[in-house]
């Protein structure tokens, strides 16, 4: 439900109001994905980490960045408001990604730079998606599309920034790759505060009420608190596992609290919806593969030069394949969209779960590639098109996935528990990050400082990028196995759903 001061006043059309949530969006993920493509890098060849630690710590820093969520959610729906939230978020990513570039000269800010990402991630990331939702309220099969073109046009940021901060690393330096990320943050924020107005009619019931001020210096209080505490947590690799373990039980207990409270007609929709984000989760453990083992294997395995009948077209670094992952999004989320549409309109709609097991499929299926590429290259280094047409058919099960993840909360959950609901399925996403760097680890190389630049070889991944097809096939057989199961829950969940809304 959309809540507004002035309901009889005209109102902004749904598409103009989607464009102002897309716009910050996709400059957040400027600034989130061009950090990322170069972190992982900057610790192994500037820092001297080994990949054991390095992995581990980009699992650790996942982990939080998409626990707080749950936190911010909350707040986002009883206490600031989702615009605010979402605002509070992205004033803080930018103020992280510049401690970051500080941090390549004061290397003890690193874990300073990286909560305080985390904690603006927890703001920015559920409320942004909840405003996406309450836009399209009670329109199942435009949500589905608006969640996937919001999935495209946000990779448009990503995109930008994969290609281009492994570039700026490789000629000016970590620090400047960082600031160009504080950079993209900053005018996202212009063009918000230039287009607000077309988010005036939504929001959660906070955002069409002045904030106490008490309330916001408790929040402000909070936020300092929080960043040291995640300072301290991923400083110490023991102490980070044990927290991501705690916080995955802590979204359990508090699934089953939400759901011994529910009203009897709202079950069977969280029933759904709790299968579907475990089932969604499980697909991060692959993802997470493109920020450590994927990352390494294009640093050290892969040729960097893209060319056809022995002509060069051009050159990516090991940081730039990273850019691959929302390049394939960007073209084969329209033809998703269209396809949605087209079966929706004819009767056919494919259900979510369906959607899941077609999207394991295919990251079975580019394990596969990765996996006999790394097999043919032996103690040398593979054609980079074994890494195109794998991030291909991963990105495509992207987003069969990951892309319809948010969709199934906003179909499936009750509106008063919606940001919270996303933001525990952030936080699950989250842990299974933190269990595909620990996978990672399986082809770790810790050789010391000199690690990042030692020709070890495509085959020292085939084990690692075989057990990851074989596991995406056994998840495919599994959620084969209970879709009667989700059919017989989404039906109950469509006759209550009068009842429960």
């Amino acid at each position: 439900m959309n809540f507004s001061p002035s309901a009889g006043a005209a109102q902004p059309s749904r598409a103009s109001s989607f464009a102002v949530v897309v716009a910050i969006e996709l400059w957040e993920r400027f600034g989130y994905y061009g950090m990322q493509a170069v972190l992982l890098l900057f610790m192994v060849q500037h820092m001297g980490l080994g990949d054991t630690q390095a992995n581990l710590l980009m699992g650790a820093f996942a982990a939080m960045t998409y626990a707080l969520p749950v936190v911010g959610g909350w707040l986002g729906d009883r206490v600031l408001g989702s615009r605010r939230a979402m605002l509070l978020g992205a004033v803080g990513m930018m103020c992280g990604y510049a401690t970051l570039a500080l941090a390549t000269v004061q290397v003890q800010f690193m874990t300073v730079a990286m909560g305080i990402i985390a904690v603006s991630n927890g703001f920015f990331k559920p409320n942004a998606a909840n405003l996406v939702r309450r836009i399209y309220d009670d329109d199942d099969a435009a949500l589905d599309s608006a969640f996937t073109l919001y999935y495209m046009a946000v990779n448009v940021g990503s995109t930008a920034s994969t290609l281009l901060t492994p570039w700026l690393q490789n000629r000016f330096g970590p620090a400047v790759a960082f600031a160009a990320c504080s950079a993209g943050l900053f005018v996202g924020l212009c063009m918000y505060v230039v287009r607000r107005r077309r988010l005036a009619r939504i929001g959660s019931v906070p955002d069409f009420a002045p904030l106490p001020p008490r309330h916001a210096g408790m929040v402000l209080l909070g936020i300092g608190g929080v960043i040291g505490a995640l300072d301290l947590v991923l400083a110490r690799p023991t102490l980070a596992r044990d927290c991501v373990w705690l916080a995955a039980l802590l979204v359990l207990l508090s699934w089953a609290v939400i759901y011994r409270r529910a009203a009897a007609a709202q079950r069977p929709g969280l029933r759904m919806a709790y299968m579907l984000s475990i089932q969604g989760m499980l697909y991060f453990i692959f993802y997470q593969q493109t920020v450590t083992s994927l990352t390494l294997f294009a640093l050290r395995a892969v040729r960097g030069q893209v060319g056809v009948g022995g002509v060069t077209l051009f050159s990516m670094s090991a940081g730039q394949f990273q850019a691959l992952n929302p390049i394939w999004i960007m073209l084969a989320s329209p033809a998703l969209a269209f396809a949605y549409r087209r079966l929706a309109r004819a009767g056919r709609d494919l259900s979510i779960a369906q959607k899941f097991m077609i999207g394991f499929s295919l990251v079975s299926l580019s394990f596969v590639v990765w996996w006999l590429g790394a097999l043919s290259g032996g103690t040398g280094r593979v054609s980079p098109w074994i890494m195109i047409w794998a991030y291909g058919f991963l990105s495509v099960g992207e987003l069969l996935i990951g892309g319809l993840g948010l969709a199934v909360i906003a179909r499936y959950v009750p509106p008063a528990m919606g940001a919270f609901m996303m933001g525990s399925y952030l936080l699950a996403m989250g842990v299974a990050m933190y269990l595909g760097s620990m996978i990672a680890n399986l082809a770790a190389i810790d050789h010391g400082a000199g690690a990042a630049v030692v020709p070890v070889g495509a085959g020292a991944y085939a084990g690692l990028f075989l057990d990851l097809a074989v596991g995406a096939a056994g998840i495919v057989a599994v959620v084969a196995l209970l879709l009667p199961l989700a059919r017989r829950w989404d039906r109950q969940h469509m006759a209550a759903k009068p009842e429960a809304l």
